[in-house]
């Protein structure tokens, strides 16, 4: 499976930066944009904000297996980097 990395700065709730890649297996900056919202939600930073600014596409590459398979079962995967919960 190919994949597509989008390289994720959002400022949380508390100011601190959260830094983390929206990784998907279609190049879609809306789909992305919308995956780190979703991911956002469920770690209580509901209103962060996150548009092309903050979440802008990176790379693509082959995916290891943890990672497509968890793409596949909800169409995304978060790779948390700094910052996050």
């Amino acid at each position: 499976m190919e994949i597509h990395v989008y390289d994720t700065y959002v400022e949380a709730k508390d100011g601190h930066t959260m830094h983390f890649d929206v990784i998907t297996s279609q190049k879609d900056h809306d789909k992305a944009i919308q995956y780190a919202k979703e991911w956002l939600k469920t770690v209580g930073e509901t209103d962060s904000k996150v548009s092309t600014e903050e979440c802008q596409f990176c790379h693509s590459q082959g995916a290891p297996e943890p990672i497509a398979n968890e793409i596949q079962k909800k169409g995304y995967f978060i790779q948390k980097m700094e910052g996050c919960p």
